[in-house]
């Protein structure tokens, strides 16, 4: 549990989104929270109970008629006193109840302040504070749900279990190192050296999960490969269901990969539409065909795409590739394995969207313990795992003992028990305002 922050100043801010709306939500916290309600109301409204109120300013102007919801803490989102006021959502009130809630000696809260406030007080982790950020940034169900996953807490605890069992190797440590003639039970040492073994393997387990979370998080890339004039640019406007590339005819019309955004097996995937690979003596299209072979050696999936009337399988250079023989109206087969499609007609189209899907989701679904989701995680947990394999090959006990200090301060740095002040600013500033 981390200490009180023990703000002084009570802050606010429009948790709902700008411009013109039916409802507009305005949350304060701090300890002037309930004085201020008492000013616009009143009275205070019951704990936890939303009630009707007219709002008035200190000088008895009525500002709005609104549902108030005054939420004391330590049992509020960010474990302060905490107030809502969900007002009519037209811009002159809004303003109107911003410029009382100032002139009452409350300011505007920063990015993230709130969660922010939420963390320092014991409410959540470091995970649960990104999950929050992650939730709010979801654009799929998938993101949605991994979110949820990491918001209930079920990442930090497994990082708390992996750091309880490190506090208990510690402590035994620490008694090999300052009772060295007293009689410990026997075995103890050994028994240290198999957890500590288990905990690297654990943690090894985890980080070797191909970057799931991760990739779910920010979104796949899917690079279309292929030589010219085989359907690319016409496979990324079918994809995305809109104009995205030029279509023509003459090879090398694409010179510069084209990017946008898709959904496919309820995870975002970025699709780049790159030049034709084929030998140039056009220096621009040459940096064309430079730039797509590192695009597709770089993405998640290639796409590589041919004519279904050649048998020959296209140069993409992505180790995880799909062929597609388009223009499969014309007649052809294609490389073998090839799924035939054309673009032009729709024929095969279903079936490659199912595909993409299924290997979309394929690169994001996970079993078992929540994956990793960030990678300050994953370099902490790299960190911890080099102090245990040091810890396991070390001669002296103090050494030992320092090497499985850092693992344990590494682990807590991603919950947030240790050393997190360097990271918090960095944290928070991504959140939006009111959240």
């Amino acid at each position: 549990m981390h200490a009180a922050a023990g703000h002084q100043d009570t802050i606010f801010a429009l948790a709902t989104g700008a411009g013109r709306a039916a409802i507009a939500v305005m949350r304060l916290s701090g300890p002037a929270s309930g004085p201020v309600v008492d000013t616009l109301c009143g009275t205070r409204p019951s704990p936890r109970r939303s009630s009707v109120r007219t709002l008035r300013a200190p000088s008895s102007e009525i500002l709005d008629r609104a549902l108030v919801l005054w939420l004391p803490g330590p049992g509020s989102y960010t474990g302060e006193d905490c107030a809502e006021l969900h007002l009519h959502g037209g811009r002159a009130v809004i303003d109107g109840v911003a410029a009382v809630l100032a002139g009452l000696g409350l300011r505007p809260a920063e990015p993230g302040e709130f969660t922010n406030r939420a963390f320092l007080n014991g409410r959540m982790d470091l995970t649960e504070a990104e999950a929050v950020h992650d939730l709010v940034a979801a654009e799929t169900e998938a993101q949605r749900r991994q979110a949820l996953r990491q918001l209930d807490g079920a990442l930090g605890q497994l990082y708390d279990g992996w750091a309880r069992r490190l506090r208990e190797v510690l402590a035994f440590q620490e008694a090999l190192i300052d009772f060295p003639d007293e009689d410990l039970p026997p075995g103890v040492e050994e028994q240290l050296l198999g957890t500590m073994r288990d905990l690297r393997a654990g943690i090894e387990t985890h980080l070797n999960d191909a970057g799931r979370g991760e990739k779910l998080r920010e979104g796949l890339y899917f690079a279309i490969s292929g030589p010219p004039n085989v359907g690319k640019s016409s496979l990324i406007n079918a994809l995305a269901g809109r104009d995205v590339a030029i279509v023509s005819p003459q090879p090398g019309t694409t010179r510069d990969a084209l990017e946008t955004r898709v959904i496919l097996g309820g995870v975002p995937v970025t699709l780049v539409d790159t030049a034709g690979l084929r030998e140039t003596h056009d220096a621009i299209e040459a940096e064309g065909v430079r730039r797509a072979r590192l695009r597709a050696g770089q993405a998640d999936l290639v796409i590589a795409m041919t004519e279904a009337g050649t048998a020959l399988a296209p140069d993409h250079g992505g180790e995880r590739h799909i062929l597609v023989a388009n223009k499969s109206d014309l007649g052809g087969l294609g490389p073998a394995g090839a799924l035939r499609v054309s673009v032009l007609t729709g024929e095969g189209m279903d079936a490659l969207r199912a595909r993409l899907a299924a290997e979309a989701r394929a690169l994001t679904e996970s079993e078992g313990p929540p994956p990793l989701t960030q990678a300050r995680h994953r370099a902490a947990l790299l960190t911890a795992l080099d102090r245990l394999t040091a810890a396991l090959s070390a001669d002296l006990p103090e050494l030992r003992g320092e090497d499985l200090r850092m693992a344990l301060r590494a682990i807590g740095r991603i919950t947030g028990r240790v050393d997190v002040e360097d990271i918090l600013d960095t944290l928070f500033r991504q959140f939006c305002i009111g959240k």
